[in-house]
């Protein structure tokens, strides 16, 4: 039976929704037009007034935001309220260009700490359950995201963050943990560990793993649950709209719910900016609808997403997005081809012959782009024979090619070879931008 942390909000009607979402969209159009000059400044160039806004069939009006926007105005000019109301700040990584930095009041916070208590619910947590935060702290938002919700909840909270691979299994093992959050690259890592330090799965008491921060497939959901012996499920979020609990998954793995009471969904064209109809695939923009300190509005997301409103059986009236089959700014062109890691990811899983562990090295020779695969053997195929290791080359590539319609160079490394990654993994190599 289904269990709910927010039942009157996660199975509310399609009309309550709307009226909900009309009237706060509505309120929040008229704060940020008020408060934040690069809102009031681009609202105006586009002949718009808050007024203008009368419901969610007049969100396509609005101006789009971007990253850059975010990156223009650092770091605190797209906050909507003083700075003296503001009592957290969180910001990405900062790895290409300008950190993106994100305030909170403290009923943002409750927000952000419902939203996540539901997605912990929605995978069969409760106050009597332990909970092993493995994601970063600090301006990440992984760790104080989730640790919040598992607080609001009641849950016994294990603040482990990331790294030292064996200390984090012995607290799992010693202190009982039953639930894990963490990048689905570290729970794969984490399950190699298990191996090396001689501890079967069956003496942890793991039941279920929250796992985010970047694209996973459904084949490596099957080799995490396997290695962890848990059941394993998706969070959906991003630092711009408030973290992980944008969307989250049910018992039914059928799709991410959205909390649409906060975050209002669309999906685009990533090249016309057009708006897409229900069941499309297109670039995913989020309104956020109810957040005081850092409301975005129509942010895009970069993820390439589908969404669904087909009835859940969990009862959750929430609309639900399809996993991100990658970003539109991570997606490779080939020869002319659209190629998202993920896509040879699911291949390379699907034959079974090699651990869940790759880099795609893609370089331009004699002005011909070039593919190259690198892919770690599994411990079962690593000692074949040199003529079956030539059949899982051959296998791997036909895969490739029949999938994504390009040919690749396929390249088996030894077990353990390549990096492991304790946040996100990095899959791509890109050698065409040193040229």
């Amino acid at each position: 039976m289904a269990r709910y942390w927010q039942k009157e909000r996660e199975c509310a009607s399609r009309e309550w929704m709307k009226e909900w979402q009309g009237q706060q969209l509505r309120e929040t159009v008229r704060r940020v037009y008020e408060n934040v000059a690069p809102y009031r400044n681009r609202m105006e160039e586009a002949g718009i007034r808050p007024e203008d806004i009368r419901g969610i069939e007049d969100l396509h009006l609005l101006p789009f935001t971007c990253k850059q926007d975010l990156r223009d105005y650092y770091p605190y000019e797209m906050f909507a309220v003083p700075m003296e109301d503001v009592v957290r700040i969180h910001a990405s990584s900062g790895t290409t260009g300008k950190q993106i930095v994100v305030g909170y009041t403290r009923n943002d916070l409750e927000i952000w700490s419902d939203t996540c208590a539901r997605a912990l619910v929605a995978a069969g947590a409760d106050k009597t359950d332990f909970m092993h935060v493995s994601y970063g702290y600090g301006l990440f938002t992984g760790g104080l995201g989730l640790h919040g919700g598992a607080e609001k909840l009641g849950m016994t909270t294990i603040p482990v963050s990331t790294g030292n691979s064996k200390r984090q299994l012995t607290i799992m093992k010693d202190f009982g943990s039953t639930v894990i959050c963490c990048t689905p690259s570290y729970a794969l890592h984490l399950g190699e560990s298990l191996k090396d330090m001689g501890i079967g799965k069956e003496e942890l008491r793991l039941k279920a793993g929250i796992f985010g921060a970047e694209p996973w497939t459904e084949e490596m959901r099957k080799e995490i649950e396997a290695e962890l012996g848990l059941k394993a499920y998706d969070i959906y979020g991003l630092t711009e709209i408030i973290g992980p609990g944008v969307a989250f998954e049910c018992e039914c793995q059928s799709g991410m719910h959205i909390n649409e009471d906060h975050f209002i969904p669309e999906i685009i064209d990533p090249d016309t900016g057009e708006v897409l109809p229900l069941g499309s695939t297109g670039e995913l923009v989020f309104t956020c609808i109810t957040k005081e300190a850092f409301p975005l509005l129509r942010y895009r997301t970069r993820d390439i997403a589908c969404l669904d409103a087909t009835p859940c059986p969990c009862g959750r009236r929430l609309i639900k997005m399809k996993k991100p089959q990658g970003r539109s700014d991570d997606m490779l062109i080939i020869r002319g081809v659209n190629v998202f890691p993920s896509q040879i990811e699911s291949v390379l899983l699907s034959l079974g012959y090699t651990a869940p562990y790759y880099q795609l090295v893609v370089d331009r020779i004699n002005n011909t782009d070039q593919l190259e695969i690198q892919v770690e053997l599994n411990e079962e195929h690593y000692t074949d024979t040199i003529k079956s290791l030539q059949q899982i080359t051959r296998s791997i590539a036909e895969g490739i090619q029949s999938t994504l319609g390009i040919s690749a160079k396929i390249r088996l490394v030894e077990p353990r070879s390549l990096p492991r990654a304790e946040g996100k993994a990095v899959h791509v190599i890109d050698k065409r931008k040193l040229i």
